[in-house]
């Protein structure tokens, strides 16, 4: 299996991310952006936007691709049916929902079986969500210290509105399909789109 093993605060800075956004804290020199030389040319800027989501969610290429052609077949605006389909993974709700303090945290305790989805254990973490789905933290898990560190982190996250968590019984509730305004970050779908359809 592919493994990126790249300092995620360096890659953060190439691709012009801010840490906070993967649930890393947010360091001033750690956000600056690199000087560029020349002017970036528009396949330069089509990849880095790709090559951004793609280290966002955590997913490498093949995968991205199938996502890509997915969003291409789906009705709808390919570049919001491509953002819905990587929000909509189980390890970004987990993440979403504050039970996990980064995507690498949350892909981990998924990978472990950490989590049920409709009372459910589910071990993949590209597993897609559907509205009306209960992911919640298994019985045999729920006095696990990363999780609980992640529950007191997270308090100074907002939980999106097309999710609502309960805290009390460790559990979340997917009540729709994210439109693209409920999603957040500094991405530019349409240079994707763009890129693949050349």
């Amino acid at each position: 299996m592919a493994i990126d093993r790249t300092p995620v605060l360096k890659r953060c800075r190439q691709l012009g991310i801010d840490p906070v956004e993967l649930g890393y804290s947010s360091k001033k020199e750690s956000i600056r952006q690199p000087k560029r030389r020349r002017k970036e040319s528009e396949y330069g800027m089509q990849l880095r936007e790709k090559q951004k989501v793609k280290f966002i969610y955590g997913v490498l290429e093949k995968q991205f691709h199938h996502y890509y052609e997915h969003a291409l077949r789906m009705d709808g605006v390919t570049g919001e049916n491509l953002m819905t389909i990587l929000e909509t993974r189980l390890d970004n709700v987990v993440f979403r929902l504050g039970f996990a303090r980064t995507r690498k945290e949350a892909r981990q305790s998924v990978r472990h079986g950490h989590f049920t989805v409709n009372g459910k254990r589910v071990d993949i973490p590209s597993y897609r969500v559907k509205a009306g789905d209960v992911v919640a933290v298994g019985e045999k898990f729920r006095d696990l210290l990363p999780i609980k560190e992640a529950l007191i982190s997270s308090e100074r996250f907002e939980v999106p509105g097309w999710l609502e968590v309960d805290i009390e019984k460790l559990s979340g509730n997917v009540i729709s399909l994210p439109s693209r305004e409920q999603i957040s970050g500094d991405i530019n779908e349409q240079l994707i789109v763009e890129l693949y359809s050349k």
